[in-house]
């Protein structure tokens, strides 16, 4: 298997209300790479939150006593109201130490701060929400780009996070839709002719760090074309599909 990744430049600054798939359908014409059928084209979760309006004003917020609390606590005097709308964000407060949170999403996504993002906003003082429902968000992308172009393609909308026992950041895939996002080899053999039992590939998480590796975070760069990817085709997404059930959780 060959993969190509190639970056989409071109998309313009995103505001709530654009239409995202329009837009991104111009950047890949404009980059002129257009897309085949079995291309899989990854998003960064930020541009399609901002346009689906998955954005706070910290003016309009007020903080709870808890978030003030919180703040209080933190060496780099993080604003409480930031931290409320992170609390909103939180189903369950998986970690709380030296001025860190880490949450739970109403997802079931556990990451820093429950995704909330302060940086690169809309305007200043406007924290970034994850997108309601990623694996929606990319069947509607999907949908859009399948429409336009007359292929068969599959999408990935991408978000950075952290990893237990490892440094550095990676992307992972927050939703995605055309595609399995697992890579069930059990029943396989592996090389000596034995039997695999346990290995499952997130297949659409390793799409989203391929595509990461074109998209930096000062590069513009906000969405990719993974392309010779072997998948399976498939509805189920990836909040489904990605996310441990608590009964198979042996850390929780």
């Amino acid at each position: 298997m060959t993969i190509a990744v190639i970056p989409v430049p071109g998309l313009p600054l995103i505001n709530p209300g654009d239409d995202l798939g329009q837009l991104l359908g111009d950047a890949i014409d404009a980059a002129r790479v257009g897309l085949k059928a079995g291309d899989v084209v990854a998003v960064c979760q930020k541009v399609v939150s901002k346009a689906e309006g998955a954005v706070v004003a910290l003016e309009e917020v007020e903080a709870s006593a808890f978030a003030k609390h919180l703040a209080a606590r933190t060496e780099s005097g993080k604003d409480p109201r930031a931290l409320e709308v992170i609390l909103r964000e939180t189903r369950r407060i998986v970690r709380m130490d030296r001025g860190h949170l880490i949450c739970e999403t109403h997802h079931g996504f556990v990451c820093a701060n429950a995704g909330v993002d302060e940086s690169n906003g809309v305007a200043p003082g406007v924290v970034t929400l994850l997108p309601r429902d990623p694996d929606a968000s990319a069947e509607r992308l999907r949908e859009g780009l399948a429409a336009r172009f007359g292929v068969t393609v599959a999408t990935v909308i991408t978000d950075t996070f952290g990893r237990p026992w490892r440094e550095g950041l990676v992307e992972v895939a927050l939703g995605c839709a055309g595609m399995d996002p697992l890579l069930d080899l059990r029943g396989r053999a592996d090389l000596s002719g034995r039997e695999l039992h346990h290995t499952v590939v997130a297949l659409a998480d390793e799409v989203a760090a391929a595509a990461g590796l074109v998209m930096e975070k000062d590069s513009a760069v906000a969405a990719a074309i993974v392309r010779g990817v072997r998948f399976t085709p498939g509805t189920a997404g990836a909040t489904a599909r990605l996310v441990r059930k608590p009964e198979f959780d042996l850390f929780r």
